[in-house]
């Protein structure tokens, strides 16, 4: 069975970013996040996709876009305009990810079987929001916390969620 997994890290206000930027630096959730993701596919919107300086290493990136005339040159990049044309190009795989932004997430939510969150445990102004997680769909398997440090300037929370 394959798994898809929503991979996001989002304030207690669900906030994920502002500007096409991240509002907050945790290395240790950059090191997971590479940790899950490398040999593997890698499903998002354009917007996300742009706010790479380049392609992330040894993942196939599939970026969904409304634009029809869109394109990149980049190897394993993919150009689809929607999340069943994403789905369809991983067929062959067991586990694909969704990393976001908040449209793809909400679009996501619905068939993703795993989410990986990191709650970032303070509240942000921003204009990308993850979507309300309905609890009676999902329940938290794991929970790992972290307490702010010299290279982490907010708490946050590991939390890893199964499809019910």
């Amino acid at each position: 069975m394959k798994t898809i997994t929503i991979i996001a890290a989002a304030a207690e206000n669900k906030a994920l970013g502002k500007n096409n930027d991240l509002l907050w630096h945790l290395p240790d959730d950059f090191k997971r996040f590479k940790k899950i993701t490398t040999g593997h596919s890698i499903i998002m919107g354009r917007k996300t996709f742009e706010s790479f300086p380049k392609p992330l290493p040894n993942r196939k990136h599939i970026i969904i876009t409304r634009d029809k005339n869109y394109t990149t040159n980049f190897k394993d990049c993919f150009i689809v305009h929607s999340l069943e044309a994403a789905l369809a190009i991983t067929e062959s795989e067991d586990t694909v990810f969704i990393i976001g932004g908040g449209e793809i997430y909400a679009l996501g939510l619905e068939i993703a079987t795993k989410i990986e969150l990191t709650r970032v445990h303070e509240n942000f102004e921003a204009d990308a929001f993850f979507p309300e997680l309905d609890t009676k769909k999902w329940k938290i398997l794991q929970e790992e916390y972290h307490a702010k440090d010299e290279k982490h300037k907010y708490d946050f929370t590991y939390l890893t969620y199964v499809k019910r």
